[in-house]
């Protein structure tokens, strides 16, 4: 069936991949922002929601609106409430306890769970290219999440760390599933339903844990729910899952730690996070995975 091959290339689907970096790296800090407005829950709902108005708007644009198949249904509740509703709810509750750029860090630890479970359950293959970028990626992290770095007493602190890990655990299970998943709806006909999915899931927890919340309508917030509703939800949801299907898991994974990279800068900029050494180390390290990860696609393309 037409749904069952990658939308794009692989040339395509990188050019798609760096837009998604920017944006989602981008994001880090206006969400931490954001979250000076809206509570966590009814961030991410607001959220869910605009980006799913959205992408039902441009489905039905494209003629690709319709009901998903029988067979896509797993693959729409999987990424409905792992990836856009469990790891977006807790990544905003991880950023009440953890600054923008370690955030985002801890967040896409991803490889970490993906590589036994591509190997395992997509028997993907591990070449010299995929191993060292692996590698390289881990190192990055570990240099940047300096366990040595923040008070291991401080009980929010720890819960923060755990949240943005569990996230991040999410999210690979979903990112092999939409490898192993058999397609029949493009990611255009299927996000719209994964988003409203999303806003089932995060409905019922606004009204039982935020039922008093007071929501900050000023233009600074409007502007941040327009950039994370229409741009940072619609359309990278999207681009992802194009790029999910195109590319290998591992590969999508440890270069999507180019994310937290854009995101530390960006903190660093804007909010005023402190980039040590530490963090240049780590930078540099994530910077040879994905360089690794990306000569290593154009040589087994050519080849």
């Amino acid at each position: 069936m037409a749904g069952t091959q990658p939308a794009v290339s692989p040339r395509a689907a990188a050019g798609l991949f760096g837009l998604v970096i920017v944006l989602w790296g981008v994001n880090w800090p206006v969400m931490k922002v954001g979250l000076g407005h809206f509570p966590p829950l009814h961030f991410a709902l607001l959220r869910m929601l605009l980006g799913a108005l959205t992408m039902f708007a441009v489905a039905a644009l494209a003629g690709q609106l319709r009901v998903p198949a029988r067979q896509d249904w797993p693959i729409v509740l999987s990424v409905g409430v792992m990836q856009m509703s469990g790891f977006m709810a807790l990544g905003f509750f991880g950023l009440l306890y953890v600054g923008s750029g370690r955030a985002a860090i801890l967040a896409y630890t991803t490889p970490l769970w993906v590589l036994p479970l591509s190997v395992l359950v997509l028997r993907e293959r591990l070449d010299v290219a995929k191993v060292a970028g692996f590698a390289l990626g881990l190192a990055g992290v570990a240099v940047l999440f300096n366990p040595l770095g923040f008070d291991w007493s401080e009980r929010r602190v720890l819960l923060g760390n755990g949240l943005l890990l569990t996230g991040a655990a999410l999210w690979a299970v979903q990112i092999v599933h939409v490898r192993h998943h058999r397609w029949v709806g493009t990611p255009l006909s299927l996000v719209p339903w994964q988003q409203a999915v999303a806003v089932a899931v995060l409905l019922p927890l606004v009204w039982l844990f935020e039922p008093d919340a007071t929501l900050s309508w000023t233009p600074a917030s409007i502007a941040i729910l327009a950039y994370n509703g229409p741009l940072a939800t619609g359309f990278c949801f999207w681009a992802m899952l194009t790029v999910t299907r195109a590319l290998p898991a591992l590969t999508t994974s440890v270069g999507s730690l180019a994310t937290p990279l854009v995101g530390m800068l960006a903190g660093a900029w804007w909010l005023g996070e402190p980039l040590s050494w530490t963090n240049t180390g780590g930078l540099a390290l994530i910077g040879g995975a994905v360089l690794t990860l990306a000569l290593g696609e154009t040589y087994l393309r050519r080849t």
